[in-house]
């Protein structure tokens, strides 16, 4: 077994990513999304918990506090996603990436009639030096779907947690909590978000995030 590039180390945060293999499309539709967010939340509660089949929102509060890891914020693209991570347990990235992506490829090729991988490999991870990288990483995350013209508002877009950053998202699943607390209001974080010229100022020292994702 390979030493990952990156190690993963418990209470850092780490920004993750995969994409389809050759670049082909992950999520087709409002099904496949809405099933790689619920197996993000499954996964990320460490046992005992309910069966997948049986897991709802109404669940997830049970254990909230047995977490391998906790979500920070995440964007679900067509061909590929990115999750901002804390490892909360031992290896808990590693198990967590493993789980996700096996349950969903086994979800995507049994409806699709398909066999073989659908990701492209082991994850990407890039270690989160500081306060002022998280937040950056933050929104270079949260921009993707305008970034890549899937929509011209942020707030039109249903497979990120930013609606759920604005408290517009009825099923929250992230820790919010070290974002916020470099914000006075959700507004000055809406702003923090919308600042494109400070995006393209902090572009240059996290563009290493983005390695071979497009």
């Amino acid at each position: 077994m390979t030493l990952r590039k990156t190690p993963l180390v418990n209470n850092e945060y780490y920004h993750v990513f995969n994409r389809g293999v050759a670049k082909m499309q992950i999520f087709n539709n409002f099904y496949d999304y809405s099933r790689f967010r619920k197996i993000m939340t499954y996964y990320s509660i460490e046992g005992p918990k309910p069966r997948f089949s049986a897991f709802t929102p109404e669940t997830l509060h049970l254990n909230t506090n047995n977490r391998i890891v906790e979500i920070i914020c995440y964007c679900l693209m067509p061909n590929h996603f990115h999750l901002l991570l804390k490892q909360v347990r031992e290896k808990g990235i590693s198990e967590f990436m493993s789980k996700i992506s096996n349950s969903y490829t086994k979800y995507f090729n049994t409806k699709g009639k398909r066999t073989g991988p659908l990701l492209q490999g082991d994850f990407k991870s890039v270690h989160i030096g500081s306060t002022e990288q998280l937040i950056h990483t933050h929104r270079y995350i949260h921009i993707n779907p305008k970034e890549g013209f899937l929509v011209k508002n942020l707030q039109d877009y249903k497979w990120s947690s930013y609606l759920e950053y604005l408290n517009l998202e009825s099923d929250p699943i992230c820790n919010k909590k070290t974002i916020f607390e470099q914000f006075q209001s959700v507004n000055s974080y809406k702003e923090f978000i919308s600042d494109h010229l400070g995006y393209v100022k902090n572009l240059e020292g996290i563009k290493h995030l983005a390695l071979d994702i497009e």
